[in-house]
């Protein structure tokens, strides 16, 4: 995510998630991180270092949740922001192996 899109998140008070569930967002120095780790239980807390957002907090649920569900190369290449994505892929320069028919 970049900064940009993060700062528009930081005004709204929820995050559109792509399963169609808005989550809570908190945002906390540091300091007030180590005064209220549980706030992650309501969404995503962002954690910034002199203003700047560093880390996110997510309840070990959310993480699993994230992490648990492999995509196929369709959905993946349709998630929002993608497009701001700059990625060279070089060509191949192998040739594929012939096909075996037996």
């Amino acid at each position: 995510m970049s900064l940009q899109m993060w700062r528009a998140c930081s005004n709204l008070p929820t995050l559109s998630h792509p399963g169609g569930v808005a989550m809570t967002i908190t945002t906390l120095s540091s300091r007030e991180l180590n005064q209220d780790v549980a706030r992650a239980k309501n969404g995503p807390v962002f954690i910034t270092d002199r203003g700047k957002p560093a880390h996110v907090l997510l309840s070990i649920e959310e993480y699993r949740r994230l992490t648990g569900k492999r995509r196929n190369l369709v959905e993946a290449l349709s998630m929002p922001g993608i497009a701001d994505i700059e990625m060279e892929i070089p060509r191949s320069r192998e040739f594929p192996r012939p096909a075996a028919f037996e």
